[in-house]
């Protein structure tokens, strides 16, 4: 996969999550702006993610049960990406969140980015769209702490230009290449390679594709 491909695939999965009603990085309060300093910026009010209460334990499949219909309605989706696109689609993981990273592989061997857009001609987006729907609530500010210390970790690794997300409107934008449509980061060098590897453990689960 050439790096303008892959910047493709996570702009239009990007694209195709802001077009989700219930986004999982969106907070139902007011949002912050990042800070100057590129320090952690706050989000007041952001909702938790604490599970103790309807979420933690696990059910018969080992599926959380307050993730059990995120889970089936994404495995819809992966079902239909099977049959339209590639029977090798990989399940998601127990979280219900996709596997990006068997799918980005899957990806690069097909060679283009039907897969990111749920189809060739979106033959899948709307059960992709129903399964974020489905979401249970994220803890905003956890996301965007997350992305931050992903994204110098990245700096860190050699790759210079990797930008910070941010915080607006109540929404964490992912950082990443400062300019998508024409690509600054070689997300095909080694050097990128060697730091995604070293940084991928600074993501939580579920943001692993958006950054």
């Amino acid at each position: 996969m050439t790096q303008k491909t892959r910047s493709r695939s996570r702009a239009a999965r990007l694209a195709l999550l802001i077009a989700v009603p219930a986004l999982a990085l969106t907070t139902a309060c007011g949002g912050a702006a990042e800070s100057s300093d590129g320090g952690v910026a706050s989000v007041s009010n952001a909702p938790s993610t604490d599970q103790t209460k309807d979420g933690a334990d696990a059910s018969k499949d080992g599926a959380p049960k307050g993730k059990s219909a995120f889970y089936d309605a994404q495995m819809k989706f992966v079902q239909c990406m099977r049959k339209k696109i590639n029977k090798d689609y990989p399940d998601p993981k127990l979280s219900g969140h996709l596997d990006w990273t068997k799918i980005d592989a899957l990806q690069e061997a097909m060679g283009n980015d039907r897969i990111a857009k749920g189809g060739r001609d979106g033959e899948c987006t709307t059960e992709m769209r129903k399964a974020m729907s489905l979401e249970p609530p994220r803890d905003t500010q956890k996301d965007y702490e997350s992305m931050l210390a992903h994204a110098k970790c990245m700096r860190a690794n050699g790759v210079s230009k990797f930008t910070n997300p941010k915080l607006q409107d109540g929404n964490v934008i992912p950082g990443g290449d400062p300019n998508p449509t024409s690509p600054e980061v070689s997300s095909d060098s080694s050097t990128y390679k060697q730091a995604r590897q070293a940084c991928k453990g600074k993501l939580l689960d579920g943001l692993d594709g958006l950054q």
